[in-house]
């Protein structure tokens, strides 16, 4: 039984990979203001029909979004400064003074935290009844996740250390404690519950923008938590840890592609039994809150389903790992069970992220439950016809890449290439590979039977690898990138919004 749900993958689509972050605006970071509407509106002109983002959570150690403190928060850094200026709770001030180009979080991060905390201080002292109704409503309806995201916050604030630092009774969430100090931090707890509520709001608003004009968005599911999160620190009996709350074994991944020493994620690792017992009732919550926010999940590292590597924690690297049994189908099928998880359907939908040492187990378990993988075409040109990333031998239930968050951009790519991969590129994409090789490789993937085609904007914009998002294994400097509007001007959009009604990808999606 196939567990996709089909309407939105069985259609020719075509859309963009760019993350909020990613986007200008006068804060020192692209956020969910009028610069996001705007991309709407050109993904509109440029006839596509998906943005993909990266996690909507708070970012964590290195400002990454796949290791954030919690699973179900949204991001501050995301809340639109602006709209709490209109709501008369934050006074306007002058532009900050933040070049564009980069988000440096050192100094972006301090800033837009304190004015939200003034912002709050301003909805305490103008508010209306009205409002304060709806921000306790919101606590009242998310509370099943909000109230400890906001202990685990305050707590955070207050201690300065990993949660295994804090006091026995605060590290082991007893109650009694938890109830002594929320007395105390009344006002952080109701601070943070009022940054999840502004960004809730503004992002719903966003979406539904996007709908209106048949842009379907699509988010990003890391398969792993962070230790010092929210999550673990409330659900300890769900994960491999020692007796002092520390993990036994970690995630990663072996020797591959991206590291030639294998990669050390440090993650916990899930009690994959515990979590069968309860009916695997903290992924039903986790994947119901993921599509109230967002239309489609690409689950990154799909793999780890079927099997994932397991590292002792005392390893430096991921080397000494080893491959242990993931929880298979039972999982999905549990999901796909949830009433009221997506509308009326049962079916879960779902971008499996296929990529790395894929086993057939792996594809069949992907195969089984119906879920498109995922091509990237600049792992195509290596020794063998059959590179299952070649155009030539996609499936329609595929989504194509020219490269993903995780990669240098195609022009990046194209300079650092081998000389070997360079020719097998020029063979395969003809003369345009050596003077445009990003819109010789995304007018590739569209004419390829995938039904779903998604291009990074920097290959949009053909930018080198100094506009390059993430390089893996790399702690600092990463996740910084943002555009800016002069560097788009009108023929991208022209000629991508060319491309996709060539090749019938412009179609609305069905409702």
């Amino acid at each position: 039984m196939s567990l996709a749900k089909a309407s939105i993958f069985s259609q020719r689509t075509s859309g963009v990979l760019l993350h909020i972050t990613s986007l200008p605006g006068p804060h020192g970071s692209g956020d969910l203001g009028a610069e996001a509407y705007h991309f709407v509106d050109w993904l509109v002109s440029a006839g596509q029909r998906l943005w993909q983002i990266l996690p909507l959570s708070p970012v964590g150690p290195g400002n990454s979004p796949y290791h954030s403190p919690s699973t179900f928060a949204g991001n501050p850094l995301l809340v639109d400064l602006d709209e709490l200026v209109r709501c008369g709770w934050l006074s306007a001030r002058p532009d900050a003074g933040f070049e564009p180009g980069r988000c440096d979080f050192e100094r972006v991060a301090p800033y837009r935290m304190g004015r939200l905390r003034e912002a709050w201080q301003g909805f305490l002292q103008k508010m209306h009844q009205a409002d304060w109704t709806e921000f306790d409503s919101f606590r009242v309806q998310q509370a099943h996740w909000l109230e400890g995201y906001a202990f685990f916050m305050a707590l955070e604030a207050r201690h300065g250390q990993p949660w295994t630092q804090w006091p026995a009774p605060l590290r082991q969430c007893e109650p009694a404690a938890l109830a002594e100090v929320g007395g105390e931090m009344a006002d952080d707890l109701e601070f943070f519950s009022f940054i999840q509520w502004r960004f809730s709001l503004q992002w719903q608003r966003l979406r539904q923008y996007a709908h209106a004009r048949g842009i379907v968005m699509v988010g990003d599911a890391p398969i792993f938590v962070a230790h010092h999160s929210a999550d673990v620190w409330l659900n300890t009996d769900l994960y491999h840890l020692d007796a002092q709350g520390e993990p036994s074994v970690v995630a990663g991944v072996p020797p591959d592609y991206f590291s030639s020493t294998g990669q050390r994620w440090g993650n916990p690792l899930y009690r994959w039994d515990a979590m069968a017992d309860d009916g695997f009732a903290w992924w039903k919550a986790r994947l119901r809150h993921l599509l109230a926010q967002v239309d489609v999940v690409r689950l990154d590292h799909f793999r780890g389903f079927e099997s994932y590597w397991e590292i002792p924690a005392s390893e430096p690297t991921a080397a000494a790992g080893h491959w242990r049994a993931g929880p298979g189908k039972a999982l999905f099928e549990t999901l796909a069970t949830v009433n009221g998880l997506h509308g009326a359907s049962d079916a879960l939908p779902i971008i499996a992220e296929d990529l790395g040492i894929i086993t057939p187990a792996v594809s069949a378990l992907r195969q089984d439950c119906g879920f498109p993988g995922m091509r990237v075409m600049q792992f195509a040109f290596g020794d063998t016809s059959a590179n299952p990333y070649l155009p030539h031998n996609f499936e329609a239930q595929t989504v194509a890449y020219t490269g993903t968050h995780d990669n240098d951009t195609t022009l990046g790519w194209w300079r650092t290439a081998s000389t070997a991969e360079r020719q097998a590129a020029r063979c395969y994409l003809g003369p345009q590979a050596d003077f445009q090789i990003h819109w010789a490789m995304m007018q590739s993937l569209s004419q390829s039977v995938a039904n779903t085609v998604i291009f990074p904007f920097q290959d949009v914009l053909g930018l080198d690898g100094t506009h390059r998002m993430n390089t893996p294994g790399v702690a600092q400097g990463c996740w910084q990138w943002r555009f800016d509007w002069r560097q788009v001007r009108s023929e991208p959009a022209r000629r991508l919004g060319e491309l996709t009604r060539a090749h019938g990808r412009n179609r609305p999606l069905p409702a």
